[in-house]
């Protein structure tokens, strides 16, 4: 997931500092919580899992160029329910860097601006969960409603900060809008597909619920 390089001026990406610094507080909040009830070493573990993943999600599963931006099928739901909010949002700002230091490195200069637009989204579905999910169920119990509001609220949240990354960086000529227009449409495809993907993680993890005892998953899975 990237923004076409130049699509935003340097001097107009200094806003993307400050946004990434927002999501990025908020990541260190989720963190704190997580070393208190599982510990650091529980933490270090998910966001390595999460950051090998969100690589295989940018560099191995397949994508396609349109309009302003790549589609690219990132599970943004799938990394909360296995991981928790701070190893997902950790593994979605690491696994971008390692793809632009190793494989993608005309997409650094927007590095803010996308794990901008990779997790401030991630932030928003955590208290969506928190909200629609009830403190006594498990993640494996998920209904497909639930799992279907967790990726239509991400998704459409990459989407808009996306449009407002090409808005902001190229304005609002016709030509701009219609690549906009089509990335949003396109990547709404994503969101019919990770609520089922969501669902066959989370039945595939309620036959090893070993797991839950390893502090690779969030406790959040299976209690």
């Amino acid at each position: 997931m990237h923004i076409e390089p130049d699509l935003v001026s340097p001097e107009k990406m200094l806003l993307a500092y400050a946004t990434a610094a927002a999501a990025g507080a908020m990541a260190v909040k989720f963190a704190v919580d997580t070393v208190r009830t599982r510990g650091a070493l529980s933490l270090l573990a998910r966001t390595a899992i999460a950051t090998a993943a969100v690589f295989v999600f940018f560099e191995v599963f397949p994508h396609y160029a349109v309009g302003v931006s790549e589609v690219h099928l990132i599970l943004g739901s799938t990394l909360l329910l296995l991981f928790g909010a701070a190893p997902a949002a950790f593994g979605l700002a690491l696994g971008l860097l390692v793809q632009g230091l190793f494989f993608a490195p005309f997409d650094l200069p927007q590095y803010f601006a996308n794990v901008t637009t990779l997790v401030a989204p991630l932030v928003a579905i955590k208290f969506v969960a928190d909200r629609i999910i009830r403190p006594d169920t498990a993640y494996v119990d998920l209904r497909y409603g639930q799992a279907l509001a967790l990726s239509a609220t991400y998704q459409g949240g990459v989407v808009l900060w996306v449009a407002f990354w090409a808005l902001y960086g190229q304005g609002f000529g016709a030509e701009n809008l219609s690549a906009v227009a089509s990335f949003g449409g396109a990547y709404m495809l994503v969101v019919l597909l990770e609520p089922l993907v969501d669902l066959l993680v989370l039945a595939g993890a309620k036959l090893v619920r070993g797991l839950g005892k390893t502090g690779l998953v969030t406790s959040r899975l299976y209690a």
